[in-house]
């Protein structure tokens, strides 16, 4: 596995080494020991998967102290772009982002950690997503940031009229706005 730092403290893209030839491929997508050793010791304990169309953007989402989740992030089927915004209070990076595209080819995954929103956009006719996280969903600590604040400056890219959201996502306040419960 390849470890790639990005420009903002926390977020880490893994690149798994892939085996293929005529039958395939193979590749180990998590080993336990690796990622501690690489990222910092996490214990995930749960797995979750959606199915979205084209188009559809999902987030950006936090959950609330003592709730907070990192998570491990990647796409089995289709393409989306990823987004981990820095909502860590007195961060030197806090309202910046990562944008990464994860993909069924390139095999890609993104570690979120705590103190980040986190959304993407599904670029592909059809995307299956998939991510560990490190603590179970809480309901009650749901948190969220506006996904087209002005002021983070995402290029989802996706044409406006092809937008699709849920209604929950359609009305999260900006991040100067937003409840920020994270410190850096």
């Amino acid at each position: 596995m390849n470890y790639i730092h990005t420009a903002i403290e926390g977020p880490v893209i893994l690149e798994p080494r892939v085996f293929s030839d005529a039958r395939g491929y193979f590749f180990e997508s998590f080993r336990q020991e690796e990622f501690d050793r690489e990222v910092g010791p996490t214990q995930f304990v749960q797995d979750n998967e959606s199915r979205s169309v084209r188009g559809v953007v999902r987030g950006l989402h936090f959950q609330k102290p003592p709730f907070t989740q990192a998570k491990l992030v990647r796409v089995v089927r289709g393409t989306v772009l990823d987004v981990a915004v820095d909502i860590r209070k007195g961060s030197p990076t806090f309202g910046q982002h990562i944008a990464v595209e994860l993909s069924e080819e390139n095999h890609r995954m993104l570690f979120i950690p705590h103190g980040f929103a986190h959304g993407f956009s599904v670029l592909s006719d059809v995307a299956v997503f998939q991510y560990k996280c490190d603590n179970y969903y809480a309901p009650q600590a749901e948190g969220a940031i506006a996904w087209d604040d002005p002021a983070l400056n995402i290029d989802w890219r996706i044409a406006k009229d092809e937008r699709i959201l849920s209604e929950k996502d359609a009305h999260h306040p900006l991040l100067s706005d937003a409840d920020i419960p994270f410190v850096y």
